[in-house]
């Protein structure tokens, strides 16, 4: 057997390998196939016509493959094995900076404080030139990310264009071990209320929601607590029994996986004491609040240990494995559906029931089945978690959205940066009027166009009409409202002002403290969390919710 032949068959084998049992009946299928496309890969690779990269075919087969099952069964490959510890672990080899594309090249969005890129003195808006002597221009995020990771202690030599600087800057950076916190900010929101953000379900993230926990209830007397986990995409869901166990008795199950095969039918206890079971409790949920915060915060909803406040979950009850294929690589394969306490599942896609076309869709709220809390509440299944308390997801003007997506309030920050040496601290900085009118100043000439819906409203009548032959008659009255629409559009800088002023400050508080600083004046104005306080404080409608009353 030839040696291209030889890696196909060890890697695609190590995919199925785990369930060969399952497979018995259908070997012969199996091993027919491999056989074909082992050969039809040689074939290609000897026979073409233009000159094809072997590894890159193979790489677009995976994916191929892969993609017709569902969106988290995915191939890591070597060169992407840093990005998948980063993941589960919060831990990675690089220069410790979050970095965004703007235009033609990406650019610093932020050096993680402590690390190497904040030790060598980069900062938010830096644009990178170079990587290594390669210009990195058209390069995108996950480009740049693959070459600035490596391992700690190695060097990586990049150029950068910082505004106001005539001339490039080199830099040499040592790569270190970065870990990122799980709980990037706690502390108290008022003189009882306690907050805690969990950004991601990574190692140990438990331990360091318990340690938060615990000073805010010692050191600072809390009688109630905020938990969010908004934005929350999940990770490892031992960390997800963890964080529950936080609140939960020891013995309590709080969450069930059941798979095609034996071994994934388990069942997750909390297997140590809890810090707390009784304090009142809020948590925060989003539509981005997914998997391993849908396990946490159902547990809360369906034991009725607190109130959920936000808006509905993401509806992922799906459980992930990871398996070595070779090569330093892995695959990342779902291999089981979870169930929490009150017994539902809430995925909300069926991947198994694809459309011809290869859509797929939400389960039908007609299609699905109710379930009690332990207090007899009704809840369901199928479509994420339903948050006890439901706020309206903040909307922002189109003016705001196209100011932030254009890069112009980032872009600003980094002015306002270049000429300021200090700010107040983040809960008291305000930006003044003058402040303002220099960033309509600033934006006076750059790109800031948007399509309204009202506009596209107006575009269809216009095409309807000329359709049905009556646009002569109406063609006066579309081009007066046109006018109008845009004319007010040109006011929305002075309509939105303060909305938009509230996006610059937050963006400027983290030029000078980090995501901490912007987090913590976030929460002044946040509306979720006005929400969780008047709940906590209102101890008769907190016990009635819980009560199913």
């Amino acid at each position: 057997m030839n040696k291209a032949k030889k890696v196909v068959l060890i890697a695609l084998i190590g995919m199925v390998g785990f369930g060969a049992m399952s497979f018995k009946g259908s070997y012969f299928e199996i091993s027919k196939n491999l056989d074909i496309f082992a050969s039809l890969y040689k074939e290609l690779n000897t026979y073409y016509v233009d000159d094809i990269e072997p590894a890159d075919l193979m790489r677009k087969g995976i994916d191929a493959m892969l993609k017709s099952l569902d969106p988290y069964t995915n191939y890591i490959s070597e060169a992407e094995i840093e990005g998948y510890k980063m993941q589960t672990t919060g831990k990675y080899g690089g220069i410790g900076a979050a970095i965004r594309k703007v235009e033609d090249f990406v650019v610093i969005s932020e050096p993680y404080e402590g690390f190497p890129a904040h030790k060598a003195g980069l900062r938010a808006g830096d644009v990178i030139k170079e990587i290594e002597g390669k210009s990195a221009k058209g390069k995108n995020t996950d480009e740049v990310s693959k070459i600035l990771r490596g391992n700690p202690g190695t060097d990586v030599k990049i150029k950068i264009q910082r505004p106001g600087e005539s001339r490039d800057l080199p830099f040499t950076l040592t790569r270190e071990q970065i870990k990122l916190k799980s709980v990037p900010y706690y502390g108290m929101l008022d003189d009882e209320t306690g907050y805690i953000k969990l950004k991601s379900f990574t190692d140990k993230c438990g331990r360091d929601v318990a340690n938060a926990y615990t000073e805010l209830k010692e050191k600072h007397d809390m009688k109630q607590l905020v938990f969010d986990l908004r934005g929350n995409p999940g990770g490892l869901l031992n960390e997800a029994v963890n964080v529950s166990n936080i609140f939960v008795d020891k013995g309590e199950e709080i969450v069930s996986t059941k798979g095609k095969i034996k071994e994934w039918e388990k069942s997750y206890v909390a297997r140590n004491n809890p810090v707390d079971t009784d304090m009142p409790v809020a948590v925060l949920i989003s539509n981005s609040s997914a998997s391993a915060s849908e396990i946490v915060s159902g547990v809360i909803q369906d034991l009725d240990r607190g109130v959920v406040v936000g808006q509905r979950t993401f509806g992922k009850g799906l459980v992930q494995t990871t398996k070595n294929v070779g090569y330093n690589s892995k695959l990342k394969l779902t291999t089981a559906k979870y169930y929490i306490p009150s017994g539902r599942c809430i995925q909300a896609i069926n991947y198994s029931e694809k459309a011809d076309d290869g859509s797929v869709k939400k389960i039908p709220d007609s299609l699905k089945t109710e379930f009690k809390t332990r207090n007899g509440r009704v809840v369901y299944d199928g479509g994420g978690v339903e948050p006890d308390v439901d706020v309206e997801r903040k909307k922002y003007a189109n003016i705001s959205r196209t100011l932030s997506s254009k890069q112009h309030i980032f872009n600003y920050a980094t002015e306002y940066y270049q000429s300021n040496d200090k700010i107040a601290e983040p809960e008291d900085f305000k930006l003044t009027d003058a402040d303002y009118d220099d960033f309509v100043k600033f934006v006076e000439g750059r790109k800031v166009s948007y399509e309204t819906k009202s506009e596209k409203l107006l575009e269809d009548l216009k095409k309807s009409t000329e359709k049905e032959k009556y646009y002569d008659a109406v063609k006066d009255d579309i081009a007066d409202l046109e006018a109008k629409i845009k004319s007010d559009k040109e006011r929305d800088l002075v309509k939105h002002k303060e909305e938009i002023k509230r996006l610059l400050e937050l963006e400027i508080i983290s030029r000078y403290y980090f995501s901490n600083g912007k987090v913590k004046a976030s929460l002044q104005t946040d509306e979720d969390v006005a929400a969780a306080i008047k709940i906590l404080n209102n101890k008769t409608e907190y016990e009635a919710i819980l009560a199913g009353k």
